[in-house]
């Protein structure tokens, strides 16, 4: 592509050469420059791009895009006030803007995010709309399925991997917006069909400071609704039990169509007589004037909120209703989402992605609807992540758990000890004990086990890895459940 056609709709302050040159590819990393590329100087939190120009063009880079002038001779400079609203409005471009080719669904808020696109795209499929899911757990992409490097990638990334998504037949697509992105425009310029609000509890303010800034970061996001000019006429899909969502009701554009969902008698899409057992839940839902039995083989009432977000996204991209609602039945189980343990045991394991207080209390209430005998976690706190919640988890779990095992979790550079004595300040009780090694601390919560009795293995759900200081392990929590149901012998006390 023509490096004036690349710049059309991009705001420019200086540029510095000739523009009569051909745009082969676009990176962010100068490692990744290949011939008559262009490079974007991204300042980051750990390295500035502006550092690596003179390597980019050494490997080939034909264009640079900073926000500095700088001159050089085998490479032109376009000058922009900030790199990264930049790029996402290049890579849209450049890859010839196929969000427009898609239905596209966007789902935001701290917890419940992957299961609710997990289902949008159950839904549409079995309505016939081959569609992509970019999350947490994974990226899909028609019939391939990629490992996910981030919840939401860079916009270059972004563009290109919707591209993909669009050329390998695909109608639709879910995807999971996280907050980092949004306050990094990382989805500048993208024109959706459908956002969800699902929630807002603390978590990130490592990163954004206080809940104030973290909630405008993700109100961006229906802010995007009301900028967009082409054919699409966005729909937002509200959770109104919760107090952000009627915050972020009241700061949507007049223009843009509200959807709101939840328990409440106002709710446009309301689920009440919920019932919940270990097959799954179900609750009746009053939508569009109409009554329908819903069943999901999910657990707890936040699954009940995350169904009712998935048939309002639906419905908005198209599915009807009782379609939806009948596709609901066969939802897939999401990875590291309440998932159980395969164990021949007359007790229960269950791994779940848990690592807010909210997300915690909200999986224990549910699991206590279980009525079991008692129920153990066994939870810990990620390192260089937000310091402030890891008292909050640990009161959490004092309060609600018969007995606890703090453990490590992924303390990156942090002294995995001083996480878990962080951790241990929410505690009163003295119903607990702290095992670093997590693999042990799995395997004592199996040991201890009675019948009757759930173990919620929580914090890192799908993750196969584990992260420490200078290096990274494969771990995964089910795999090492499993392993340790299967070496302890059924001793019951």
């Amino acid at each position: 592509m023509q490096l004036k056609t690349l710049l059309a709709a991009t705001p420019v302050r200086e540029i510095i050469g000739p523009t009569d040159r051909a745009v082969e590819s676009i990176a962010y990393d100068s490692r990744r420059v290949q011939r008559d590329g262009l490079f974007v100087a991204l300042r980051g939190e750990k390295s500035d791009g502006h550092n690596f120009i003179g390597q980019a063009i050494e490997k080939g880079a034909a264009v640079i895009v900073a926000e500095r002038a700088e001159k050089h001779s085998r490479a032109t400079c376009v000058v922009v006030e900030n790199t990264r609203s930049a790029m996402a409005d290049l890579s849209a471009r450049f890859y010839n803007f196929p969000a427009r080719k898609l239905k596209l669904a966007a789902v935001t808020g701290t917890n419940g995010k992957t299961t609710t696109t997990f289902l949008i795209k159950h839904i549409c499929e079995k309505a016939g709309m081959r569609c992509g899911l970019l999350g947490t757990v994974r990226y899909e992409i028609g019939e391939r399925v990629l490992p996910a490097a981030r919840t939401t990638p860079e916009s270059l990334d972004l563009q290109e991997l919707l591209s993909q998504i669009a050329n390998a037949g695909c109608r639709g697509a879910a995807m999971e917006v996280s907050s980092h992105a949004l306050a990094q425009e990382r989805t500048r310029g993208i024109e959706w069909d459908v956002a969800v609000f699902t929630n807002l509890t603390q978590d990130h303010l490592d990163y954004h400071g206080t809940m104030r800034n973290y909630f405008e970061a993700k109100a961006k996001l229906f802010e995007q609704l009301a900028q967009q000019q082409k054919k699409k006429k966005p729909v937002a899909v509200i959770n109104i039990d919760d107090r952000y969502g009627r915050q972020l009701l009241a700061k949507i554009d007049k223009k843009v169509s509200v959807v709101t969902f939840g328990m409440g008698a106002s709710a446009d899409f309301r689920a009440s007589n919920y019932r919940m057992e270990f097959a799954g839940t179900s609750y009746q839902l009053d939508a569009r004037g109409k009554s329908y039995l819903v069943r999901v083989p999910l657990i707890g009432r936040f699954n009940v909120a995350n169904s009712l977000a998935a048939l309002a996204a639906a419905t908005a991209l198209g599915v009807g209703l009782r379609e939806a609602v009948l596709s609901l039945a066969k939802s897939p189980q999401v990875p590291g989402r309440l998932e159980i343990v395969p164990a021949k045991r007359q007790f229960q394991v269950f791994v779940d992605y848990a690592h807010t207080p909210d997300a915690l209390l909200n999986v224990i209430k549910t699991l206590r609807e279980l009525e079991p005998r008692r129920l153990i976690v066994v939870f810990g706190c990620g390192g260089n992540r937000d310091r402030e919640k890891r008292p909050l988890m640990g009161q959490v779990v004092d309060q609600k758990a018969d007995y606890a095992i703090i453990t490590s979790d992924n303390p990156r550079k942090e002294d995995p000890d001083k996480i878990i004595a962080e951790v241990e300040k929410g505690f009163r009780g003295n119903h607990f004990e702290k095992i670093t090694d997590r693999a042990q601390a799995i395997s004592r919560s199996i040991e201890i086990a009675q019948p009757r009795d759930i173990v919620l293995i929580a914090g890192k759900g799908h993750e196969n890895y584990q992260e420490f200081a200078d290096h990274t392990v494969p771990f995964e929590d089910i795999q090492v459940a499993r392993r340790a149901v299967e070496n302890h012998p059924v001793e019951f006390k």
